[in-house]
């Protein structure tokens, strides 16, 4: 016969669908086997010689009993051949489950009759001294169980101040580290409340020693209950922890103390149940009865306990739905967000199939069911209890971020806020690993995988070997940019000791840091691929040949780069700088390795190869002039022109926001030409780079004024209106109309320059304002 193990009986819940219809086919015949067995019980028959025969009429039962006896014969145990039997089977896995579900219904039917059986001898009185046993002892037991339940009663009503205490703390506002202080709290209440179990345990466990029967001695049934007593209240303060209905802020689960109280009270009645119907009246029956009678209570028992919990799952379905739902949506965090959207649709169908498989567990082998699935059922708990808790600790202390002195932040404005930009990031990873490790242990607790094993097997060595490295390698690269970074960040600093960096260091810089990131993304990347196991040989060797095509079918990038590089190493272009290149003038905004970024007077923004610079014009070197050429007729005094002109520079340096950006008095060349309708004089201001633009467009508006005012013309090109002639010689009358616009004196005296009040009248461009001024760049 194929022996069923946990894992297998919920592999059959997992592939329930399949067998509805394969298990039924294959059951059937089982079925009339053990209906034949049970009528030749009925007659009277030894049970041991039934089987015997069922084995010997069944080929494949009888070949596998000769194989058994032939392993015992040879020293060998026939359950390891067995196993390996079944491992070393071609059947599908179908095959293999759907023979599970038959001898499944086959044990069932036949224990069931065998434990009807056995009930119609008890009330024929075959068994009647058992039971007047069991009468006797009744007692004992009862004086234990109200030794036991009364101290533990006791005990906890003596421990209500401590947990109402511990409450009180837990709801205490603490800020940021709240979810902590609420987990030390609930930490500290299950501590105490596991606490006074042991002590209600060795109470009931001496009274059983000491005060019925004989001293010292202790019955069967007194050690069950005891037993089972100590598991099922360990349990029941679990869920306590869960749900704590009488204690607010020790409640781990967002509910109410209504809803609390609810799912609290069915949850600790169906562990009860369960519990002391398998591990106290299921043994006893046992114990006292028969084997079969004890299969028959925990089949009854499991099957009550299963429609009681699906009844209650079904009541609550749409509520608890609703509720994670709506926690899904209002969690800030993706990771939640995804966890929870993904348990409201899934959690009905885990719950059932838990409780499905917790049932049939406990039906085919209730011998070790019950405490397989408790182990396992308190092993995923442990396991997904403490992934939540390491993942709420680790999000709060690292939710609060770096916080540098402001010495340091001084230094490095930036690090800071890098060091927290890293944060997210290194949070979905270690939550990322907290869920492996989780899974992992969930996995090994229902026997699919055997963690323990693997840690120890080569494979799991290398495994986390591979992983501490990589993570190691990350952690390094990070760092290394990080001090990389910050060392740039200092030395671009403008109130750093040494003062603010120069136009070339800050180019340079920008381009260095942008260079080591590439880099260290592109080594940290290959050392990883090499230490997963990856040759990376191939890579590198494939790079070069991709390299060496690129250099022959991208030539012009090439020459981009190495035009790029002495562009920069010649300080020709740095960041902020009005040049003009490939006929383009503008402010240099953007600098990388192989062009050129520039923003003209207009705001259009241009992308320049530096294969197409042949040429660079840069206006912001050391200083610069705003040259002024001025025309005036022909009958005005050259003298008094550029007596005019320097009264017009003195003006300009009376103003303070042109005067700091003069360098120099102002140069007068003279007259440059004899033009046809203007004489040409041409003069020169001196200005730090930048501010020639500026300086020139102040110095033409006093120009103008100062000209103005002493009555010199300025030449404009002039217009001769022809209105024709007849043949005669006689020219038509002009259509002429003369409007009257007042007298009009011109001032020929030196006296200042006409102010103007309306502010209409002043420039819109202002210092710094656009591309051309100094204090923009």
């Amino acid at each position: 016969m194929t022996h069923l193990t946990p894992a297998k009986i919920i592999a059959i819940i997992a592939s329930f669908c399949i067998l509805m219809v394969a298990g039924l086919a294959n059951a059937q015949p089982a079925l009339s086997t053990a209906a034949e067995t049970a009528t030749e019980n009925d007659s009277g028959t030894d049970n041991s010689y039934a089987y015997l025969a069922d084995i010997l009429e069944d080929q494949q039962a009888r070949e596998q009993l000769i194989s058994d006896l032939r392993a015992l014969a040879a020293g060998e145990d026939p359950t390891t051949d067995e196993s390996s039997a079944e491992e070393e089977a071609s059947g599908s896995p179908v095959q293999e489950i759907a023979g599970a579900t038959r001898e499944l219904a086959q044990n069932l039917v036949a224990e069931s009759m065998e434990a009807f059986q056995s009930i119609t001898d008890l009330v024929t009185g075959e068994q009647a001294v058992q039971v007047d046993n069991l009468t006797s002892d009744a007692m004992g037991l009862l004086l234990v169980i109200a030794a036991a339940v009364s101290l533990f009663l006791v005990l906890r009503l003596m421990a209500r101040p401590v947990f109402t205490a511990i409450d009180r703390w837990a709801l205490k506002d603490t800020g940021g580290s709240r979810m902590l202080h609420k987990s030390i709290a609930v930490g500290g209440a299950a501590l105490l409340d596991l606490v006074v179990i042991p002590l209600a345990y060795v109470g009931g466990y001496l009274v059983a020693l000491f005060v019925p029967g004989n001293s010292g001695e202790m019955d069967i049934q007194q050690s069950l209950f005891l037993n089972a007593f100590l598991i099922i209240e360990i349990t029941r303060a679990l869920i306590r922890v869960l749900f704590a209905a009488r204690n607010d802020g020790l409640r781990m689960l967002p509910l109410s103390a209504e809803q609390a109280h609810y799912w609290h009270a069915w949850l600790s009645r169906l562990v009860g149940f369960i519990g002391y119907g398998i591990l106290f009246l299921v043994p006893l029956a046992n114990e006292l009865l028969t084997p079969a009678v004890g299969k028959l209570t925990a089949l009854i028992v499991m099957l009550l306990a299963f429609l009681y919990a699906l009844a209650i799952l079904l009541q609550n379905k749409t509520r608890i739905t609703d509720k994670l739902t709506e926690l899904s949506q209002n969690a800030e965090m993706t990771f939640n967000r995804v966890l929870l959207g993904m348990l409201s649709k899934s959690w009905f169908v885990v719950a059932i199939a838990y409780l499905a498989a917790m049932t049939l567990v406990t039906i085919a082998r209730p011998e070790d069911a019950l405490p397989f699935m408790l182990r396992a059922s308190l092993q995923t708990l442990v396991a997904i209890g403490l992934g939540l808790f390491l993942s709420v600790v680790l999000g709060q202390l690292l939710g609060r971020g770096f916080q540098l002195s402001d010495e340091t932040r001084a230094r490095f404005p930036l690090l800071e806020d890098r060091l927290n930009g890293f944060l997210p990031a290194i949070m979905k990873g270690v939550r990322l690993v907290i869920l492996i490790v989780v899974l992992g242990f969930v996995a090994d607790a229902w026997s699919l995988f055997n963690l323990p094993a693997w840690l120890a097997s080569d494979a799991g060595i290398n495994t986390l070997g591979t992983a501490i490295s990589v993570t190691l390698i990350i952690l390094l690269a990070l760092g290394v940019w990080i001090a990389l970074a910050s060392w740039i960040e200092q030395r671009l600093n403008p109130d750093s000791s040494r003062g603010g960096p120069s136009a070339r260091e800050k180019t340079l810089l920008t381009i260095f840091r942008n260079a080591v990131s590439i880099t260290l993304v592109v080594m940290t990347l290959m050392v990883v691929l090499s230490e997963i196991g990856i040759n990376i040989g191939p890579l590198i060797a494939g790079a070069g040949v991709l390299g060496l095509a690129i250099g022959f079918g991208a030539q012009k990038l090439v020459q981009d780069i190495i035009t790029g590089v002495f562009i920069q190493l010649e300080n020709a272009i740095n960041n902020g700088d009005v040049v003009t290149a490939a006929g383009i003038t503008g402010v240099a905004e953007k600098l990388t390795i192989r062009s050129l970024g520039l923003r003209d007077l207009s705001g259009t923004y241009h992308l320049i190869p530096f294969s197409s610079v042949d040429t660079v014009s840069n206006y912001m070197r050391e200083f610069a002039y705003h040259v002024g050429e001025y025309g005036v007729a022909y009958r005005e005094d050259i003298d008094t022109v550029i007596v005019e002109l320097r009264k017009a520079f003195e003006e300009l340096m009376a103003d303070d926001d042109c005067k700091n950006d003069i360098l120099e008095d102002l140069e007068v060349h003279g007259v440059t030409a004899l033009a046809d309708s203007s004489v040409n004089v041409r003069v020169r201001i001196k200005t730090l780079p930048g501010s020639q633009w500026r300086i020139g467009r102040a110095y033409n508006r006093l120009v103008k004024y100062r000209l103005d005012a002493a009555g010199i013309e300025i030449p404009f090109p002039h217009m001769t209106l022809y209105f024709g002639e007849d043949k005669e010689g006689n020219a038509p009358a002009a259509p002429i109309t003369i409007h009257s616009i007042g007298e009009q004196k011109i001032v020929s005296d030196n006296s200042e320059p006409k102010k103007v009040d309306d502010k209409r009248a002043e420039t819109n461009a202002k210092k710094g304002k656009d591309f051309d001024d100094e204090d923009n760049q």
